[in-house]
């Protein structure tokens, strides 16, 4: 995993706090500008950067709240390849709600999965609950176990 120089960290990390205050409010086509922007900050092979992973994540994140599903799972996709993304549940989560949303329901239920699997139900706490009952008809529930 490479280092960002001093400079381009402090710059990502600005955009994106702009873009996270952005977001906050439902400003999610402004809040992806800048996450656009901080993503460009950073060099090639951008996938060796840790901040790439937190950058598409976030950048991800505002494309699944605004609708923009594909732009989502494209995100996601990418952040799955960068420094701690495989494995996250965060990521496995919005990837898998992107995929739902654009009807690839196999590959939604093994991104939901992986979710579940790193972090329990408990992922699916905030979330609209079409998501979890998508999950549980989708895989079996264990044996002697529930939901």
């Amino acid at each position: 995993m490479l280092e960002l120089d001093k400079k381009a960290h402090e710059a990502i990390k600005t955009l994106c706090a702009e873009g996270d205050a952005l977001a906050g409010r439902g400003g999610y086509r402004e809040a992806i500008d800048l996450y656009n922007n901080a993503y460009k900050l950073i060099p090639d092979p951008k996938n060796e950067f840790e901040a790439t992973t937190w950058v598409l994540t976030a950048l991800g994140d505002s494309c699944f709240l605004g609708g923009w599903y594909t732009s989502g799972q494209e995100a996601f996709e990418y952040a799955v390849s960068c420094p701690g993304g495989l494995g996250n549940p965060f990521i496995h989560l919005r990837l898998g709600q992107c995929e739902y949303e654009r009807g690839n329901n196999e590959r939604a239920a093994d991104e939901l999965a992986r979710a579940y699997m790193g972090a329990g139900s408990e992922i699916f706490e905030t979330e609209d609950q079409k998501y979890f009952q998508f999950l549980k008809l989708q895989i079996e529930s264990p044996v002697g176990g529930a939901w």
